[in-house]
């Protein structure tokens, strides 16, 4: 049984190898061709970025927002003015103490259901909230900045349940230097927010916790590990915290730029996640569907409302692919 995994590992890798040079997309399994067209080209809506992060679609105003978190500012998208700077600062105002030149802006973004932004931030290294507004004087709300009174090393990811609780990843990007004077805690957290004000620590195990989604049935979060050396997504029941992994990454690590960062789920219940070469697409049962060939590493990905397009963010640009 061992013998053929290995074998099926071989042969699957070895298609992606062959198959990735002049497709835009390769296809695995044509279940996937029901939600995405094997023709669809890459479209670039702007670069000049330094880390592009964040995407996160605006139903009611029919654009993009995302952050560029060297930058610490927050951008809008749109097809009629395309992009524009929208909430500076964003993530790094002064709130908690200074550390190393390391990630300073805010990273993840989600709404709440008022329609206001949680925002996930690195520099202030904590979970704020503001409205959806344009802003040069930002005015954050603190949503919550410790464990145990223990600041956050630098949070990254974040999705929220229908009733407002909030999920979210606190990995040591912030810090240019991992072990930094400033920094609190030990591990690098995966948490669960309750929005009477309780906190969960879901896990202290990932090496690297980044991108996380909340599933459409709320039974599952699924988070990304960045770490090079133990790529993989995993997998925690929400009511018992117990983890397993979802999906191993080490053997397209090998042959491909890029890593695991952010993810997002499609209606279909497949998982849309940046992952080696571009974006992955897995089933829920964690086979891998096909690939969108970027060619290099990715931070993030998001829906439009009506599953249209799949947006991405890239370090230096944003893109977006037509779904059917």
């Amino acid at each position: 049984m061992k013998r053929l995994i290995i074998l099926l590992l071989f042969i699957l890798n070895n298609s992606f190898s062959q198959n990735t040079t002049d497709e835009t997309i390769t296809i695995f399994d044509k279940s996937v061709l029901n939600i995405i067209d094997q023709n669809a080209r890459i479209e670039i809506l702007g670069d000049g970025f330094n880390v592009a992060e964040g995407p996160l679609w605006d139903e009611k105003n029919k654009r993009l927002i995302f952050t560029d978190v060297r930058q610490n500012k927050i951008y809008t998208w749109d097809k009629l003015d395309g992009i524009n700077e929208y909430i500076s600062p964003s993530g790094s105002t002064g709130y908690a103490p200074s550390f190393d030149d390391g990630g300073i802006g805010a990273n993840g973004l989600a709404f709440n259901n008022n329609g206001e932004i949680i925002i996930c931030q690195h520099g202030d290294r904590r979970i704020a909230i503001i409205g959806n507004e344009k802003s040069e004087n930002p005015k954050f709300q603190t949503i919550i900045d410790n464990y145990n009174g223990m600041r956050f090393n630098s949070p990254n990811d974040l999705s929220l349940t229908k009733s407002g609780d909030i999920y979210f990843t606190d990995p040591p990007y912030g810090f240019k230097n991992f072990n930094n004077k400033f920094r609190e805690l030990n591990f690098n957290g995966v948490y669960k927010y309750y929005s009477n004000g309780k906190i969960d620590l879901i896990s202290k195990e990932m090496t690297r916790p980044n991108g996380i989604v909340l599933s459409r049935n709320e039974r599952y979060i699924y988070v990304n590990n960045s770490d090079r050396k133990d790529p993989k997504i995993m997998r925690y029941n929400t009511k018992t915290y117990k983890g397993k992994k979802f999906f191993d990454g080490k053997e397209l690590a090998k042959k491909f730029k890029g890593g695991f960062d952010g993810l997002k789920i499609h209606s279909s219940g497949n998982i849309f996640t940046t992952g080696p070469n571009g974006i992955l697409i897995i089933s829920p049962k964690g086979k891998l569907l096909a690939v969108i060939n970027y060619g290099k590493g990715l931070t993030n990905c998001n829906f439009d409302g009506q599953e249209k397009y799949l947006y991405v963010t890239g370090f230096n640009d944003v893109s977006r692919i037509k779904l059917k």
